[in-house]
């Protein structure tokens, strides 16, 4: 399943961690997660059904994420579908995440 920004759930450790319902994962993507982003991630916040499926989401996802939230209120599969593609926000994220932006330009040239 692809994300609204491009990236790969079934590659992601908390997609992973919830579908598998494995507690080690969410220990170690909570650790890898707190230095990475310099946040108090505990094991109990990595759970995410995917940011386009009902259910639980990572708490950034649900809440915070500006990509998440712009296709939805434009009704887009993804950022790919847009025509501000690519605005600062995803531009800023593909910093980041280059894959994402790889899969986007892919999508955008089919």
């Amino acid at each position: 399943m692809r994300a609204y920004c491009g990236l790969d759930c079934e590659k992601c450790d908390a997609y992973r961690a919830t579908l598998e319902d494995n507690d080690e994962l969410r220990v170690e993507t909570a650790k890898q997660w707190s230095r990475m982003y310099n946040s108090d991630i505990k094991p109990e916040h990595i759970n995410c059904t995917g940011c386009k499926k009902e259910g639980v989401k990572f708490f950034y996802t649900e809440n915070l994420c500006e990509i998440r939230k712009c296709c939805r209120e434009k009704a887009l599969e993804n950022c790919a579908e847009c025509d501000s593609f690519m605005c600062k926000t995803l531009s800023d994220f593909v910093k980041m995440a280059p894959e994402a932006g790889e899969v986007l330009q892919k999508l955008r040239n089919q």
